[in-house]
């Protein structure tokens, strides 16, 4: 039985021959210590997962030949995290953990109170392909250039509703807001820095018909917190853990 998943960007269908990337090979070769005839189990978010057998492995080149299906493409539901970015430890853990709990895009956004405005795309989607080859998903979150929060609002598609994690005694309890929700209407999530929303950001959100203040109680909770706590909740009451 294959115990390594990787994640490839090459069509799946059987006796295809995929390349592997530099980072691949090093791994399959130098971590895992596999050679030509091994076994792994591959995925692309669009053919679903694979059996495939190493057929070249070297220093510098390697390929794989696809063989049987093992599972048919499934869809993760249409949930996006929107969040501040955070110092770089937990930033990775938001990309790790927001793709276990089935997140279909990560979207940085710039606050006011905003911590950092660097982000590294190319280590978030790293990070999120890496989750999924983990845990098992056939998919892989897309990963967004950061951008603030006032244009992603100005830009919005009014059929996503979107929650935004609010402190205010206005904020509805977040199990009853997604107990009333339609389930069939594509969602997102936005959370703050460590500071919260400024008043202009609320006042802004509170002006969107398509935006929904929503509590996690009485508890203060971290940023990164809130944000897996938000996608958990969403997901057992809306989401793919029914």
């Amino acid at each position: 039985m294959a115990k390594i998943r990787l994640f490839v960007q090459g069509d799946l269908a059987s006796k295809n021959i995929v390349e592997l990337n530099f980072q691949q090979i090093h791994y399959l070769r130098n971590v895992m210590r596999l050679n030509p005839g091994d076994t792994i189990t591959v995925f692309n978010g669009r053919d679903g997962e694979y059996h495939a057998n190493i057929q070249e492995l070297t220093k510098n080149k390697g390929n794989i030949s696809i063989s049987a299906q093992i599972k048919e493409q499934d869809s993760c539901p249409d949930v996006w995290l929107l969040f501040a970015p955070l110092k770089r430890d937990c930033i990775d853990l938001i990309a790790e953990k927001a793709t276990e709990l089935g997140a279909s895009s990560l979207q940085p956004v710039n606050t006011r109170y905003t911590i950092t405005t660097r982000v590294n795309v190319d280590r978030l989607t790293a990070n999120a392909i890496e989750a999924a080859e983990q845990c098992g998903r056939l998919s892989v979150p897309e990963v967004k250039e950061a951008r603030a929060l006032e244009s992603v609002i100005y830009n919005w598609n009014p059929a996503r509703t979107l929650y935004y994690l609010d402190i205010s005694e206005t904020a509805e309890p977040i199990a009853e807001a997604f107990a009333k929700a339609d389930k069939n209407t594509p969602s997102a999530f936005v959370v703050g820095p460590e500071g919260g929303f400024s008043e202009d950001e609320r006042v802004m959100l509170a002006k969107c018909a398509f935006a929904k203040p929503i509590s996690l109680g009485k508890r203060i909770l971290r940023a990164e917190t809130a944000c897996f706590a938000a996608l958990a909740c969403w997901q057992s009451i809306c989401g793919d853990w029914k």
